[in-house]
């Protein structure tokens, strides 16, 4: 591929229902754009997909994504374990080849004006995208959570959307739409169920508690085993080896061991560390369909939806 290429992985709000999801993936069926990968997580009731293409192609897509995922999820109705803001949570731009990330910040405030105006969900931009300071960690936008952020738009003039609003869509939230360097989602199973102790390592090792660069993290019981969920924003910073050691360490002092990893979505070519212990522990990792560049090269058919 010589033309600028582009990532997505919109992440929807639904996890439980397989009708639902496949409808939000066929909805982003666009020429010029790939289906890469797509995953659902029932415990964090929560749908990650992963799409790639020429750039104003998969900004389409994923419009057309969160338009429909606001169609179908009702977040008044709707719980899980993972925070969110929006039916379509969180739709990051990614650059992978031919094109710059300040490209794709334009690329994602174009997505978010298209949000606004087709359905009428307002926008919060954030990371690379962000208009303003304290919005530039995702975290910070998703303080409280729908429920919260609903309540604090209406009494807070700075809690309010970069575009749109001032109150939330009723059902659909708003949306975190940004654009960031690559991301790695690696998930930890502990051999304990004891989730204060996921939730103790979360803070000691993520970036905002002084913890790794690049490294956002949380705890959370999944399967009766206690899970610590990581999102690696610079795996170049810090190696997922680097952070695999250090958890290793952390969950000995409570008498605890790593039983498995996974990867959510894809991984590029260059975080791969094929002797490293954490790979080793991947739970089902075919890189034949987990690898971004052998997945380009064979993608996944779109669903009928």
């Amino acid at each position: 591929m010589s033309e600028p290429l582009i990532e997505c992985v919109p992440n929807f709000s639904e996890g439980a229902d397989a009708q639902r999801v496949e409808a939000i993936v066929a909805a982003m069926r666009v020429d010029g754009v790939h289906l890469l990968d797509w995953s659902m997580d029932a415990d964090h009731n929560r749908s990650v997909v992963t799409i790639a293409g020429e750039p104003k192609a998969v900004v389409e897509a994923a419009v057309r994504g969160a338009g429909k995922a606001v169609e179908l999820i009702d977040l008044t109705r709707q719980q899980g374990a993972h925070p969110r803001i929006g039916a379509a949570d969180v739709i990051p731009f990614v650059p992978v080849k031919g094109i710059k990330l300040e490209q794709c910040v334009m690329l994602a405030r174009q997505a978010g004006l298209e949000i606004w105006r087709r359905f009428g969900v307002p926008v919060y931009f954030y990371e690379a995208a962000a208009a303003r300071p304290d919005r530039v960690n995702l975290e910070d936008v998703r303080r409280g959570q729908f429920e919260g952020l609903r309540d604090a738009v209406e009494k807070e003039p700075s809690r309010r959307p970069d575009l749109g609003g001032p109150g939330l869509h009723p059902t659909g939230g708003a949306c975190a739409v940004g654009a960031r360097k690559f991301l790695v989602a690696y998930n930890i199973y502990f051999d304990s169920s004891d989730v204060a102790m996921a939730r103790a390592i979360a803070k000691e090792i993520r970036a905002a508690s002084g913890g790794l660069k690049g490294v956002k993290a949380m705890g959370a019981l999944v399967h009766g085993r206690a899970q610590l969920s990581m999102n690696i924003t610079d795996f170049e910073a810090t190696p997922l080896s680097q952070v695999h050691r250090k958890v290793t360490s952390l969950a000995a002092r409570h008498k605890a061991g790593i039983a498995e990893g996974e990867v959510i979505g894809l991984i590029p070519e260059a975080a791969c560390e094929r002797e490293s212990e954490w790979m080793r522990q991947l739970d089902g990792f075919d890189e034949q369909t987990k690898v971004l560049e052998r997945r380009l090269a064979h993608p996944l058919a779109w669903p009928r939806g």
